[in-house]
């Protein structure tokens, strides 16, 4: 998908700025840069990191102004963490398990296989001790994070063939990120973290044999649906993966307490609004995706699915004796998890089946 393509998104979804802060900005003491992962104006993870950095100029009244960088623009997208960490941008807006070769604890705060849910990470993040958790694994780099949405349930990814058995994963070249890599890796699937902007040439070119990326927006936006014929979902390892707002620690602390408050603030406001965002329009898109033709819906079979499992379980156990650090986060992710299984049993998973098998509308 050309970044062209995606200017029109960007500038429909920034957030409309008063004139009084427009104002204010021509004598604003404070501008800082944010370099993202994403391409200018990508559906969802572009458009909101956009939104987030208008809504700080806008609550701040122009006393600190955010210029964002899309992929590429000012440092590489997986390269985001360490221009935050090193100063030379202020802020970064991408996927905590981005940087896990930092340290493979990050990929919990993104989130892990058969993990939690996008409603179910932000309360273990807020409530449940995983931001304190967060904050300790990102500062021997002197960054800040913060929570800033998710994309919801993700899609498994597109497949040039149909996957019956385990057979057919051993060879592929898969482009998936995260531990699910891992876990497909010991799968024997040969793994590919292509950047999200080069997605589509590689799998046209055959580079890659099959590519998972978010979910029918985003997917049919970067013309995924065009690449490939069978669309697994969901995806196993990204029940509902975080976004974050990085920010360069000294330079937060060096902030008024008003402005750390409005970057505090303005970070909730964009999780909120950015789940929204993908909720509907993944709907949306799915339904046009349907519609089209084409394109074959698949769940994973029940033996691939028990393997994935179990390769996960390896993973995660192997992940939590790496560090004393990997060891409480895992704790305290899986007793948010334990607990928010229980109870979906008896709300979302019942409420889903009870309105699937009553419909009123």
């Amino acid at each position: 998908m050309k970044r062209r393509q995606f200017i029109g998104g960007a500038a429909a979804g920034a957030l409309a700025m008063p004139a009084l802060t427009r104002h204010a900005r021509a004598d604003s003491a404070i501008e800082w840069k944010m370099a993202t992962s994403w391409p200018n104006g990508a559906p969802g993870v572009g458009v909101n990191a956009q939104r987030l950095a208008d809504r700080i100029g806008a609550m701040s009244g122009g006393r600190l102004t955010v210029k964002l960088f899309g992929a590429g623009e000012l440092v590489p997208p997986f390269e985001v963490f360490d221009a935050v960490s090193q100063g030379t941008c202020e802020m970064g807006h991408g996927s905590p398990y981005y940087w896990q070769g930092k340290n493979p604890v990050f990929h919990y705060f993104t989130g892990v296989p058969f993990g939690l849910m996008a409603p179910e990470m932000a309360g273990w993040l807020q409530f449940g001790g995983g931001q304190a958790l967060w904050e300790e694994a990102y500062a021997p780099f002197g960054v800040l994070p913060f929570y800033a949405g998710s994309s919801g349930v993700q899609a498994g990814g597109w497949f040039a063939r149909e996957i019956n058995t385990l057979d057919d994963l051993r060879g592929l070249r898969f482009r998936i990120a995260g531990l699910g890599g891992e876990v497909m890796r010991r799968l024997g699937v040969s793994v590919v973290l292509t950047p999200p902007g080069e997605i589509f040439t590689a799998m046209k070119n055959n580079t890659i044999d099959a590519a998972e990326w978010v979910g029918p927006w985003n997917d049919m936006a970067f013309g995924l649906n065009k690449a490939a014929r069978y669309y697994y979902l969901p995806a196993f390892h990204e029940a509902g993966p975080a976004l974050e707002l990085m920010v360069n620690k000294a330079k937060f602390e060096g902030l008024a307490p008003e402005l750390q408050e409005i970057v505090r603030g303005a970070a909730m406001a964009s999780a909120a609004e950015t789940l929204a965002d993908f909720t509907f329009h993944n709907a949306d898109a799915f339904a046009r995706l349907v519609a089209a033709g084409g394109t074959e819906m698949r769940t994973w079979p029940e033996p691939v699915a028990a393997a994935m499992a179990e390769a996960a379980r390896a993973v995660l156990a192997e992940l939590a004796q790496s560090s004393d650090l990997a060891s409480r986060v895992a704790a305290s992710y899986g007793n948010a998890l334990g607990k928010a299984r229980d109870w979906s049993k008896w709300s979302d998973v019942a409420m889903l089946a009870l309105r699937n098998d009553h419909s009123v509308g």
